[in-house]
C-alpha cells in the first residue's frame, strides 16, 4: 500500500463498499504513484528527528485481527485510535474489545468513525457514532472521537462537504462536550472541500502522509498538524502484520491534555 498527499481523490462510484473502510483505505487508492512509493513505505520508515521523542500511536481496525494490547504498550505504544463505526449502521467487531482492553493496558486510546456522506447527513452518522463507541470521558485514558474522512467525495461539491462536515462535528460536539479529530489527507482535503478554514479552529488534524521526511504536507485551511499518520507498513509487538504508526505532535503532557480537555 502506498500514496502521495498530492493525489486526487477517487471519483464518487468509486467509493469503499459500506464496512470496508479503515483508516488510510483512501489514501492507498487515491494514489498515482503506488508502484514508485511502495518500495519506500516497506521499510516503515521513521519521521525526523524532530519528531522522534513525541508519543508513538497506532490505529487499528478488525483487519488486524486480535491484538495483544499488553504488548503494544510494552512496545513503547502510548496512544490509539480503533475503528468504531462506519455510515449508520456498521459497527466494527473488534471495536468492544479492542477499545477494553487498550484502556486495561494503559494505552490512551479512543474510537474513529469512516464517513459515509453518500448515505446520510452528517449529523445521523454523528449521533450513530456517539451512540456505539465514539463518546468521551474525562478519565486520563480516552481520547476525543475522530472523524475519518477520505477516498472519494461522493458526488458532492465543496460547499455541501463542508455542510456534512459541520453537521457532523456540530451533532458530535453537543452529544460528547467535545471537538473532534479530523483524520484526512492533503488531497482529500484540497480536492474535496476546497481547502476550507472552517475546521481549524474548531478540530485537531490528524494527517496521512506516507513519507520518510522531516514532516507531512497538510492540507490547506490548517495551519498545523496535532498527529501525523507516516506510514501503513509498520510493525508492532502484540500484532501480527501491518499496521498504521502515529506520531502525536506534542509531548505526552499534551497528549493528556488532549485526552482530558484540559488547556
Amino acid at each position: 500500500m502506498s500514496g502521495t498527499a498530492t493525489s486526487a481523490p477517487r471519483a464518487s462510484d468509486s467509493a469503499v463498499p459500506l464496512g470496508k473502510g479503515y483508516m488510510g483505505v483512501g489514501y492507498v487508492q487515491d494514489s498515482k504513484d503506488f508502484k514508485a512509493d511502495t518500495r519506500q513505505l516497506r521499510l516503515d520508515p521513521e519521521p525526523g528527528a524532530g519528531a522522534l521523542a513525541n508519543p508513538v500511536g497506532i490505529d487499528v481496525s478488525n483487519w488486524q485481527g486480535g491484538i495483544n494490547w499488553s504488548s503494544v504498550r510494552g512496545a513503547g505504544v502510548e496512544f490509539a485510535w480503533m475503528k468504531a463505526t462506519e455510515g449508520t449502521t456498521y459497527k466494527d467487531p473488534s471495536f468492544s474489545a479492542n477499545y477494553l482492553n487498550a484502556y486495561k493496558a494503559g494505552v490512551v486510546r479512543g474510537a474513529y468513525h469512516f464517513a459515509r456522506p453518500d448515505v446520510s447527513g452528517g449529523a445521523a452518522q454523528a449521533n450513530f457514532f456517539a451512540s456505539n463507541g465514539g463518546a468521551w470521558s474525562r478519565d486520563n485514558l480516552t481520547l476525543p472521537g475522530v472523524l475519518d474522512i477520505e477516498g472519494s467525495c461522493y458526488g458532492k461539491t465543496p460547499a455541501a462537504m463542508q455542510s456534512w462536515i459541520l453537521d457532523f462535528y456540530t451533532t458530535y460536539k453537543a452529544r460528547t462536550g467535545r471537538d473532534m479529530v479530523i483524520y484526512t489527507s492533503a488531497s482529500w482535503w484540497n480536492s474535496c472541500t476546497g481547502g476550507w478554514t472552517g475546521m481549524s479552529a474548531r478540530s485537531p488534524l490528524w494527517v496521512a502522509h506516507w513519507t520518510s521526511a522531516a514532516g507531512p504536507t497538510i492540507p490547506r485551511g490548517f495551519p498545523y498538524w496535532t498527529v501525523w499518520q507516516y506510514t501503513s507498513t509498520g510493525s508492532v509487538s502484540g500484532i501480527s502484520g501491518n499496521v498504521d504508526r502515529d506520531r502525536f505532535s506534542g509531548d505526552r503532557s499534551r497528549l493528556l491534555a488532549l485526552a482530558n480537555n484540559t488547556p
